[in-house]
């Protein structure tokens, strides 16, 4: 009898989160929806894209190496040519992990829903603002393709130092194009925007070769070098 007392409790009060997740769920929806289209018809994607590729400095796709490219891929967004703007599947885990932590500790976000964050919307840890970047990120995959998508990434993020895109950072921390970085160059570089400033190759040295290491530990798991390579690349400088 008390056990059939404390089921019939429990699924009242799991019914009872649910349909509060529910509602909260939906009203976040609504604000993130209403916030995403105010940001887009005030400045709309068309025109960000452009503004930012007639910059003098814009370094396209081809002009990166491959080494780089695969160095984000594998360290910001592994799905990144797979998924439409949005990894389901990288959002859930940074659910649970939020969950359990009972704080914002993990964002999900692809390559593509930190360009509209970093373009339309504050860094603030908010719900709506989290919904808002969903939809802005789907139209970006609209807009443009995956190349274009992410050479708007790479050159338009922080490296630290004062230094935003690939061109200036590869400029400023070695005097080089992108496509010149030797493969050390070009990973060391793949792994500073994730921390800018606490990365920053003139400020910490030793705390920009540990986020590199990590880097090229997310690209032997994501199968696009080797455990030699990855070494052989760590000891070059």
């Amino acid at each position: 009898m008390i056990i059939k007392c404390f089921l019939k409790i429990t699924t009242c009060f799991m019914s009872i989160v649910l349909a509060v997740a529910m509602i909260v769920s939906v009203c976040f929806g609504i604000s993130g929806y209403k916030m995403y289209k105010e940001a887009v018809q005030n400045i709309p994607i068309s025109e960000m894209v452009k503004s930012i590729q007639d910059d003098e400095n814009f370094v396209e796709y081809d002009e990166l190496p491959e080494i780089y490219i695969d160095a984000v891929i594998s360290v910001e967004d592994k799905r990144f040519f797979e998924h439409n703007g949005v990894d389901y599947l990288a959002i859930c885990r940074a659910l649970w992990n939020d969950i359990r932590a009972f704080s914002f500790v993990e964002g999900g976000s692809t390559i593509t829903q930190q360009i509209m964050k970093n373009e339309y919307f504050t860094q603030e840890k908010r719900l709506e603002r989290k919904v808002a970047e969903v939809f802005a990120a789907w139209d970006l995959e609209k807009e443009c393709s995956k190349e274009e998508i992410f050479e708007l990434y790479v050159n338009t993020i922080c490296f630290g130092s004062g230094y935003y895109g690939i061109y200036d950072a590869a400029q400023g921390y070695y005097g080089k194009t992108p496509m010149e970085l030797t493969d050390y160059e070009a990973i060391m570089l793949a792994g500073l925007p994730n921390a800018p400033s606490a990365y920053s190759i003139d400020v910490n040295p030793q705390l920009a070769k540990q986020r590199m290491k990590q880097v090229l530990e997310s690209m032997v798991d994501y199968e696009v070098i080797s455990e030699e390579k990855a070494n052989e690349i760590f000891l070059s400088e």
